[in-house]
Formats: structure tokens, sequence, C-alpha cells
């Protein structure tokens, strides 16, 4: 696994906040204890069609899934024609996180949580500049 990218489970409500976290394997006995202490129970949870979420139903979640696979990326199931069935919002973060992390070519796998948890903290803050320094400031003193 050192040359690899480890996996990164990115949890995300729609307009609302994030939770990254790096996992040391994909399997549903890794990602469950992190979903069930994030995600309240009978939420509606919106992922793509990657079998590594086939049992949130069983784990108390409403499940809706678009498969990439098939071409489709967004889905209007209830017929209002806006598509509610996406996982875009993540895939934005995802893509946010991804040029940010460019620049700092060759982070180690040790470092990377830092990394996250910073991104995490300034995506969660919604705060720039002098303000986000003000946030970082009062996080690092409470």
């Amino acid at each position: 696994m050192e040359k690899e990218k480890p996996p990164i489970l990115g949890l995300i409500q729609r307009g609302g906040e994030v939770v990254l976290q790096m996992l040391p394997n994909v399997q549903q006995a890794t990602i469950q204890p992190i979903i069930t202490k994030t995600i309240s129970s009978g939420s509606l949870v919106y992922t793509d069609e990657y079998d590594i979420y086939a049992r949130l139903e069983d784990w108390g979640y409403g499940h809706k899934s678009v498969c990439h696979a098939w071409g489709e990326y967004a889905r209007d199931d209830d017929g209002d024609g806006f598509c509610e069935v996406h996982v875009n919002t993540m895939k934005g973060f995802w893509s946010l996180l991804r040029s940010w992390l460019r620049p700092h070519r060759g982070i180690s796998q040790e470092k990377l949580p830092i990394y996250l948890g910073f991104f995490q903290f300034v995506h969660n803050t919604r705060r720039r500049g002098k303000a986000l320094l003000g946030a970082l400031i009062a996080a690092l003193v409470a």
C-alpha cells in the first residue's frame, strides 16, 4: 500500500458539512462504524453503484444509487423535473480536494490525514482569508 493511493471515505450532506476518513481497507466492516457515527439512522443516503454500500438499508438507512457503469449520473425518481438522485455534490468536493492537493505532490500517507482534516475544516467553516485564520485559532484554543 505504500505506493498506492489509500482509500478515503467521503460523506457530505448537501449544503452541509463533509466528513473525510482515510481507510485501512475498503470493506463494509470498515465503513459501517463511520457511517453510523456520522449519519442519523433513517436518513436517505445517495451513492454510486459500488457494492460496498449494499448493506446501507440493513444498517437502517434509506438508499438510492446511480449507476455510472450504465451512463447514469443523475435521476429524477419523483417526476418533479429535479434530479435528486446523484452523487455530484461529493464528486465536486473530490475535484476541489484533488486540485488543492496537486501542488503538494508527494504527500506521505502518514501526513495525508492531516491534509484531509485541514481541508475538511476549511470546507466546514466556509470562511476564507482572515476569517478562516480566526476560526482556525478559535478551534486550536478550544
